[in-house]
């Protein structure tokens, strides 16, 4: 009876995040999958097309230049963005003055509305009266056309994200700050240098937070790209330099009504997105068990 009812319990304790699950992930997906088989308008009636959505995809130039933006995208702002969230928990995790105000301002940025902190940078990266490059030709250095070079284009966008480290600076401050002291003190007693215990105490401890880190911030690169790129960018300058996987799918479903082909467009991200994290996963492995033996 006891154990009949704890199971009572924990069900209904758990029925909640199922039906999210069911509801909100596993309903959602189905349905996608099973739309990106027809081609549908809002206005005809679907018409079944099997897998021609995604023959379409492999021949789609715009969809492979989505796919590298994307990929470029993700190579330097995930690094970028786990080695900042890193570097702000280890030089705030000590307790003195002022340093509640350093992390709230590391914090603050996440917490902005993504239209607004779009629209800020974009009057940030303005060519002409924007204060980034006003700053930098009055030191003398180079003046990028944020928001009409291609590549100047592609790295304001990485720019952009990598402010909204937030979320994962906590984790990464809360990890840091729950690390044992003995080990600290002991490295201490035998005078071993910063870089050492870095790279022998504090990294290895905290290598699975920053792995989780790492799979959650290569999900969000692929997810991120889309508000920067529709306000900022609005997918240019030519030859469609900041069009990302996101603003793909937007465009086909919302712009063209091509909401089968979407439907198709999104579950190649997806595929991509769990193809990433799986090899970064494999090599990480590789390298935590190297680091052991």
């Amino acid at each position: 009876m006891m154990r009949d009812r704890e199971s009572r319990h924990l069900a209904l304790m758990l029925a909640p995040y199922l039906f999210g699950i069911a509801a909100l992930i596993a309903a959602p997906g189905v349905v996608t999958f099973a739309l990106s088989l027809y081609e549908y308008d809002l206005i005809r009636s679907p018409r079944f097309l099997g897998l021609d959505n995604f023959r379409e995809l492999v021949d789609d130039e715009l969809f492979r230049t989505s796919v590298r933006n994307s990929l470029m995208f993700m190579a330097f702002a995930v690094p970028l963005r786990l080695a900042g969230a890193l570097a702000l928990a280890l030089l705030l995790h000590r307790r003195y003055r002022g340093v509640g105000a350093y992390r709230t301002s590391s914090y603050l940025p996440s917490v902005v509305p993504d239209v607004a902190y779009a629209l800020l940078w974009f009057w940030i990266f303005n060519p002409l009266y924007g204060p980034l490059n006003l700053a930098l030709d009055a030191l003398g250095g180079p003046t990028p056309q944020w928001l009409t070079d291609p590549h100047d284009a592609q790295w304001a966008i990485i720019v952009m994200s990598l402010f909204l480290i937030g979320e994962g600076f906590l984790v990464a401050l809360a990890t840091r700050q729950s690390l044992p002291r003995d080990l600290y003190e002991l490295a201490e007693l035998e005078s071993a240098s910063p870089l050492y215990v870095f790279g022998r105490v504090t990294l290895p401890l905290m290598a699975p937070t920053l792995l989780l880190l790492l799979f959650r911030d290569t999900i969000f690169s692929f997810q991120a790209t889309f508000v920067p790129a529709l306000i900022v960018t609005e997918g240019g300058p030519p030859q469609y330099a900041t069009t990302y996987l996101p603003l793909f799918v937007y465009q086909n479903a919302f712009e063209y009504l091509r909401y089968g082909y979407a439907a198709a467009a999104t579950l190649a991200m997806f595929a991509v997105t769990a193809a990433i994290v799986y090899v970064q996963y494999r090599i990480v492995r590789r390298w935590r068990h190297a680091f052991v033996v």
